[in-house]
């Protein structure tokens, strides 16, 4: 009988060609940090945070991807039978290495609800050297209280678990700021789900 191939991790390998401007390569992703480049529909929000390993440290190779409805909950999707918002395509990829302080940074749009018991959110995938499978989590918005306490999926995260899925929103003066850390370990780990 043959042997099992063994597991490797999602990372490092991935960088050079999804996230090559944290190593220094000359060319650029498919995909970057700006999701909302025009004026659309919805609010312009920026979503910032930084991915921390078990003893509090920013983790300097992670990649984070984002996938998110436009303001009045449409994603680009050919499924989404709402018809498509065509100036909003929803997805950013980053990696933590282009940043002095290791965070992810996002410029979009805040998304609307997409659907009954759905509050607004921003669907979230780490890649982490170190993690035999990517990680899936959500993004919501800590001034979205009434629609996040009718939302299904926050509703089924046990109740003193949920606060490590809410951004916090801080007004700048400018452009709104949310403020979101990922937590790999610890008393405050983020929520992960199995997709």
């Amino acid at each position: 009988m043959p042997k099992q191939t063994p597991s490797q991790t999602v990372g490092p390998y991935f960088a050079y060609g999804l996230t090559p401007e944290q190593y220094g390569y000359a060319f650029s992703s498919i995909a970057g940090g700006v999701l909302a480049a025009e004026a659309g529909d919805g609010e312009r929000i920026r979503i910032e945070g930084r991915v921390l390993d078990g003893a509090g440290a920013a983790v300097s190779d992670a990649m984070v991807e984002v996938w998110q409805a436009d303001g009045q909950g449409r994603y680009a999707h050919p499924a989404d039978p709402r018809s498509s918002n065509a100036r909003f395509r929803g997805f950013g990829r980053v990696g933590t290495g282009t940043d002095p302080e290791h965070r992810f940074v996002f410029e979009t749009v805040k998304p609307g609800a997409s659907g009954e018991g759905q509050a607004p959110h921003v669907n979230l995938v780490l890649f982490l050297r170190g993690l035999l499978s990517h990680a899936y989590t959500r993004i919501y918005f800590s001034d979205e209280a009434e629609a996040n306490a009718a939302d299904a999926v926050l509703a089924a995260v046990p109740a003193e678990r949920r606060a490590t899925l809410i951004a916090a929103r801080a007004d700048t003066g400018g452009t709104p700021l949310y403020r979101f850390d990922i937590r790999l370990q610890g008393d405050r780990e983020t929520v992960f789900f199995d997709v």
